[in-house]
């Protein structure tokens, strides 16, 4: 589930975002990534350079889950926000959300949006993932965005195999902060 997470944050690093027409371009009610992909093409795209990137556990819950279970997961949430830095090429950059949402789509099982609007630099997003043996997730997903930055919550309802599930909120945010170096 961690990897389903990462991804859909990823999908939507600085996600701004352009007109406000359906991405259900075959009209059978899924957003495929690839219909979201292309929908993204109407995205502005962001600025290379120098970025932080910010994610906040703001709630979990677990019902059922071991005690010991529960505790390792709510230690996330004492530690804090978790920052790192990284560069984003101007190639990366011109590639955008398409290539995000690709790559997502490869390495994270099988994805389909319930909803995908974007228009006037905001989102709002509803995905349903099936990852194997992992299980099932569902994140609803808003934030806006900019060349330069955006925030995002995303609320992930998750469920195993064998049955337990999990509600998890998580709020990340990715700031423009200097050119890269080099």
């Amino acid at each position: 589930m961690r990897r389903i997470v990462i991804a859909a944050a990823a999908s939507f690093t600085l996600a701004a975002c352009g007109g406000g027409t359906s991405a259900d371009t075959d009209g059978d009610g899924e957003i495929t990534m690839e219909e979201a992909a292309s929908k993204a093409g109407d995205m502005v795209k962001p600025q290379p350079g120098k970025y932080r990137a910010t994610v906040e556990f703001v709630d979990i819950d677990m019902p059922g889950a071991p005690q010991q279970v529960q505790d390792m997961m709510r230690g996330m949430f004492d530690q804090g926000p978790q920052t790192h830095e990284y560069c984003l090429t101007k190639e990366e950059a011109e590639k955008g959300f398409e290539e995000m949402a690709k790559r997502a789509q490869e390495d994270n099982g099988e994805c389909s949006f319930e909803k995908f609007d974007v228009e006037g630099g905001s989102i709002d997003a509803v995905m349903n993932c099936k990852a194997g043996k992992e299980g099932t997730a569902r994140m609803t997903m808003t934030g806006t965005g900019s060349e330069t930055s955006s925030q995002m919550t995303m609320v992930m309802n998750a469920e195993t195999p064998d049955g337990q599930s999990m509600a998890m909120t998580m709020k990340s945010s990715q700031e423009r902060i200097g050119d890269c170096d080099g």
